[in-house]
């Protein structure tokens, strides 16, 4: 096996370094060159939806632990990794954990969390390609946040890492390798298992095309669902577009359809049996936000499509959907539109009552990255959606990335950042519970512990219901 991947590293790091607050960084991806300014960008804390999770709920300790991009006062294009909990005893947060400078400005890099068996908070710290380094680092005490040790340096992007009790990580990520058959890079999706965290299996493809993947992940008891894309000459991964499936109940030794087919990997036919829509034939692009279970632990996919990447109105309209598997077949329904193709947010699946939080609203800088945060209610199992609560109202900034904790408790149901979509800013970070009411974290703190400012209580919404 290669020293790469199975180095056991003891680094000693010593006593945690902590920040004054709570500060997101800001970042930006391919300039446009028109009044939308970018692709896509804002505070992007907890930024990529590649990325997962970036919180946990810990029964045990009774506290929602978190991971997010940070930056340093006075900055927003510093990357820095940091850690820290909300405590559901006393309703308050830590000073956070600066983990490590990651010495870029881009939010790919951003890390995430997981917890093991005995308590270790585990960070997984991505790099946006080879350029940079990938790290594991473990807490030294159980359910704690104050010492970290290194474990791993290797190279590895797009993380998400869930481990499942008794076996240990299943880590799916990807990888961004030299193509045989072409003069460029090209990425594949891979998994890896270790028992420990420390000893790591060779990564194996999940799925590997001259065109590129990216995917979305959860866990479900002892198994775990992913569904990815294909990103399609001539524009690569501004032509995303097809949505496939896979599961996994054996700890990664097979990977099936959500009926049960086994499908042989890595998947590269473009018409696989994992193919669940075929949204190139149709002349739409898709962009991945979220994968859940319902009540009945069958797979349920959240995606969004467009005619177009570039931001702006002529792309219209950007529907956001779900395909639910009923256990025979997929069944596709819109939840509700947004006004660029990466607003994202979360769906939360409970029996009778299905959610959905993103920034579906009209925010300040119309048609650029997030906006106002809305909350969403299915009771007939996505047939029909309503907006039932605007959860921010009359932001200076949008608000991006609704992001759903691993277990999550009804006091930290969702957490996201904002920033401005058209230049750069400041970037605050946000939590909700599950009334909706919305809490702004401290961007600066006098004492160790600090207690959450309520940023407004939900309003309900009297539109009608959207088909």
């Amino acid at each position: 096996m290669r020293r790469g991947i199975l180095l056991l590293a003891s680094l000693t790091l010593a006593a945690a370094v902590t920040e004054d607050g709570y500060r997101g960084i800001w970042y930006f991806n391919q300039p446009s060159q028109d009044e939308f300014k970018y692709k896509y960008s804002g505070g992007f804390a907890v930024y990529p939806q590649q990325h997962a999770p970036f919180a946990i709920y810990s029964k045990e300790a009774d506290k929602t632990f978190f991971c997010y991009g940070g930056s340093a006062k006075g900055k927003h294009d510093e990357l820095l990794h940091m850690v820290s909990y909300f405590d559901h005893a006393t309703g308050t947060v830590p000073r956070p954990t600066l983990l490590l400078n990651k010495k870029t400005s881009d939010a790919h890099d951003n890390p995430t969390i997981s917890i093991d068996g005995d308590g270790h908070i585990w960070i997984f710290s991505s790099a946006h390609g080879t350029s940079r380094p990938s790290f594991i680092h473990r807490s030294r005490k159980p359910y704690s946040i104050d010492d970290f040790e290194f474990v791993l340096e290797t190279n590895f992007s797009y993380t998400q890492p869930w481990h499942l009790p008794g076996q240990g990580f299943l880590f799916l990520h990807t990888r961004y390798q030299r193509i045989p058959e072409s003069r460029s890079s090209g990425r594949a999706l891979y998994w890896m298992t270790s028992p420990d965290g420390r000893a790591w299996s060779e990564p194996q493809r999940l799925a590997f095309a001259l065109w590129g993947h990216y995917q979305v992940s959860w866990p479900h008891e002892e198994r775990i669902g992913t569904a990815f894309d294909i990103h399609p000459p001539p524009l690569g991964l501004n032509e995303r577009t097809n949505l496939y499936y896979l599961e996994t109940r054996d700890f990664g030794q097979t990977w099936t359809t959500a009926a049960g087919k086994p499908v042989p990997l890595p998947v590269s036919d473009e018409h696989s049996a994992a193919l669940v829509r075929d949204f190139r034939r149709e002349g739409l692009l898709v962009y991945l936000k979220d994968l859940q279970f319902d009540a009945a632990g069958r797979p349920v996919l959240l995606y969004l499509t467009s005619k177009g990447y570039e931001s702006g109105p002529k792309n219209k309209p950007r529907l956001l959907h779900t395909a639910r598997w009923t256990g025979t077949t997929w069944e596709h329904r819109r939840v509700a539109p947004t006004d660029h193709n990466y607003d994202h947010g979360s769906l939360y699946l409970e029996k009778g009552l299905w959610r959905f939080i993103g920034p579906t609203g009209r925010g300040p800088q119309a048609y650029g990255t997030g906006g106002e945060i809305e909350l969403w209610e299915s009771r007939d199992e996505g047939k029909s959606w309503r907006r039932t609560h605007q959860m921010t109202r009359n932001s200076r900034y949008n608000h991006t990335y609704v992001r759903r904790p691993l277990n999550a408790h009804p006091g930290f149901y969702a957490i996201w950042a904002d920033g401005d979509a058209f230049a750069p800013s400041e970037s605050r970070l946000y939590f909700a519970n599950r009334a909706g009411d919305v809490f702004v974290l401290p961007s600066e703190m006098q004492g160790p512990q600090a207690r959450p400012e309520r940023v407004n209580a939900t309003a309900s919404s009297s539109n009608p219901p959207r088909p």
